[in-house]
This record gives C-alpha cells, sequence and structure tokens, in this order.
C-alpha cells in the first residue's frame, strides 16, 4: 500500500503498519467511531506477538490524516495449524461517554445553555466537547434520569433542541451543522467511480401528518392549559395517503420546540426513506482527501433516478483481500437539518426539463445554513 494510505496505529510512543484487513468507521449519527486492524502470520517461527493491550491510548491514521483518537477496547486473537490471526480493535474517546453511566451531582441544570450541560456531563470522563453551532439559549432545566448513560442523557437534550452530535478524529463529542465538513471535490457518478450501489426506498415510515405533544412547568407567564398542554404539528404533501403519528415528547417543552419536533420529525423519516449506500474503489477523492462524513456530495445515480447534492451521513474505510474500498452511505441533506423550519412550504417543482425521479421527495439543491 502506498505511503498516503497507509494506516497506521500509534500505541505506546510505537507505531504499527502492514495490517491486512482495516475497517474504520464514522458517522453523524454515530456518537463514537471505531476501528478494527488485522494481520496474518504463517507458521512456524513467524508470529509476533503486538505488544498493544486492552485500555490503552490510541491514534488512527491514514497516511498523514488522523481519523481516530481513542482506546484499545480488544485484541483478539485465532489461529489454526498454519496462521495466526492478530487484531486490535477500539473505539473513540466518546465511547465512554456511551458505556458509562451518567455521574454528575446534584445532576440538575437550571437555566443554561445545551453547550455547558453537554461539557458539564462529559467533564467526569475526560472527554472534551465542541460546538460547531451558536449558543442556545438557556434551558429551563434539564436532570439525569437514574441509570442513564451519559450519551443517552445528552441525547435527551439535544433531540429537545433539535441538534445533532457526534465525535471527530480528536476523540472530542461534536455538536454539528449538517455539511459542515465541506464539500466533495468528486461526485458519486455510476459509472464512474461507483463500484455498488443499493437503496431500500422503504417509506413504511413516512406519514401524512406529524402531532407532538408535551408539558412543560408553569410559570409567571404561562400556566395552566397553556403549560400543560403543549401541541403542535406539521403535515407532508408527498406522503400519498392519510397516516397520522402522534408523539409525545418527554422534558419541559414550548410550542417552538414541538414545532421543531415535528419539522424533524418529517425530514428524518422522509430521509431514511431515501439513504443510499455505495461502494466506491480507493478512501480518497481525485485531490487527495479523504472521503468524509457529513461532507456534501453530488450524487447522479440515473439507475435510481437522482442528480442533487446529498449529505455523507456515514463512511467506512475498508481494506481486505478484495483491495481498498470505502462504502459511503447518503441521505438528503436536509434530513439532518436540526433547524425548525419547514423546507416544503414553498415547494415549487420545476416546468420542463429533464428532473429527477426523487425531485418531489428531496428539496431542490439543499445548502447549509451559514
Amino acid at each position: 500500500m502506498d505511503n498516503m494510505n497507509a494506516v497506521t496505529l500509534s500505541v505506546n510512543g510505537l507505531d504499527y503498519r502492514g495490517w491486512k484487513k482495516v475497517s474504520i468507521s464514522a458517522g453523524i449519527e454515530r456518537q463514537s467511531r471505531d476501528f478494527t486492524l488485522g494481520v496474518t502470520w504463517r507458521w512456524p517461527g513467524q508470529d509476533v506477538e503486538i505488544p498493544v493491550r486492552q485500555g490503552d491510548f490510541c491514534e488512527v491514521r491514514i497516511g498523514e490524516d488522523l481519523v481516530l483518537t481513542g482506546w484499545v477496547f480488544s485484541t483478539p486473537i485465532s489461529y489454526d495449524s498454519k496462521t495466526v490471526d492478530r487484531s486490535v480493535s477500539g473505539r473513540s474517546l466518546t465511547a465512554d461517554l456511551v458505556d458509562s453511566s451518567a455521574v454528575n451531582k446534584p445532576g440538575q441544570w437550571r437555566g443554561q445553555s445545551v453547550q455547558k450541560i453537554v461539557q458539564s456531563l462529559a467533564e467526569p470522563y475526560g472527554v472534551k466537547v465542541l460546538s460547531q453551532v451558536p449558543e442556545t439559549t438557556q434551558l429551563g432545566d434539564h436532570s439525569i434520569e437514574p441509570g442513564e448513560t451519559v450519551f443517552e442523557s445528552i441525547d435527551r437534550l439535544l433531540t429537545l433542541s433539535r441538534l445533532l452530535s457526534t465525535d471527530d478524529a480528536q476523540g472530542r463529542v461534536v455538536i454539528i451543522r449538517p455539511g459542515s465538513a465541506g464539500r466533495a471535490v468528486d461526485r458519486l457518478q455510476l459509472g464512474e467511480n461507483i463500484l455498488t450501489g443499493s437503496a431500500e426506498l422503504d417509506f413504511s415510515g413516512v406519514f401524512s401528518e406529524y402531532r407532538v405533544t408535551g408539558q412543560r412547568s408553569g410559570s409567571n407567564t404561562a400556566f395552566g392549559v397553556e403549560a400543560s398542554e403543549v401541541k403542535s404539528g406539521v403535515v407532508d404533501p408527498r406522503a400519498t395517503r392519510n397516516r397520522v403519528l402522534l408523539i409525545h415528547e418527554s422534558g419541559q417543552m414550548t410550542p417552538d420546540l414541538a414545532q421543531a419536533r415535528a419539522n424533524w420529525e418529517r425530514g428524518s423519516r422522509m430521509g431514511k426513506a431515501l439513504t443510499l449506500r455505495y461502494k466506491v474503489q480507493g478512501w480518497r477523492q481525485s485531490n487527495g482527501a479523504l472521503w468524509l462524513a457529513n461532507m456534501v456530495v453530488r450524487v447522479v445515480d440515473p439507475l435510481i433516478g437522482i442528480d442533487r447534492d446529498m449529505l455523507i451521513s456515514e463512511i467506512e474505510y475498508v481494506l481486505d483481500d478484495a483491495g481498498t474500498v470505502a462504502n459511503i452511505v447518503v441521505a438528503p441533506p436536509d434530513s439532518f437539518d436540526p433547524e425548525p423550519k419547514d423546507p416544503h412550504k414553498a415547494r415549487k417543482l420545476k416546468k420542463g426539463g429533464k428532473a429527477d425521479n426523487l425531485e418531489y421527495l428531496i428539496p431542490a439543491d439543499w445548502k447549509p445554513s451559514q
């Protein structure tokens, strides 16, 4: 493998290369990226122990590009009379937040922004937080529920505020803006760089109307029915028949948050129905940059009937007996947009010309908000 794509595992001041099998995965809806690196030796006398132990701090690079900072979680080994297979697997620093319980004391926050609460929740485990979105207004309150993990508590916060979080190559929690990784230089184009493609196009989770209800504590300005019966909703004209979904939201709800949840639910469910999966040769684009999660990419696939911008929601770098490939998952960018807006309110289909088959289902070319 050339130096630009050589995978290096750095542990305890030593670098390990020469891996025969590689899998490194990341995604904007995943809170912890992971890796598995493997190598095979043949008997006799060629087996070399890898001095890496569970719990070791590690960094993984592709060429000079850092792609993961985390911990070694396992070092599996398998063997027979002819060969020995050794592997090293690990996850991002944020894995501790996914697995471990929220232990903050007293475990309750009042009048603080989402970003500050997330930082407080992550602090006991030494994980840093980076926000790519403006600091939110102060929340009424947030409390840890008994037995929940750190990320379960964070997820409740972000769900209510319609924000997204993931991790980055440095192992930090990142509150993200869809598309903030930039635009891909290359297209994903059938007949050029797409090796395989697939799409479920399953619309069983799409509804014609989304109704959100909830409650909030009373105050001097909001009390009685106004506080105890918060509700909002949105319709989706793209659904072909009457299908209503009722959602009861926990936590402190406001009319604006209820409307945001309804809009997000509609976009998210349509986005899942329109998720596409591709395999391309190599891990890098023509300019040498890696394909990255949260990158906007033009998808040209006449077999499915699409020619428009999509968002890379997941990426997996794979090396095996078949060579070096990238597994890329894309979806409509607006399905990840956390802002409480209605992108379909003033929809106007193009008149004349050649439109793709999914024009009515995906908003016209999306651009990330500034």
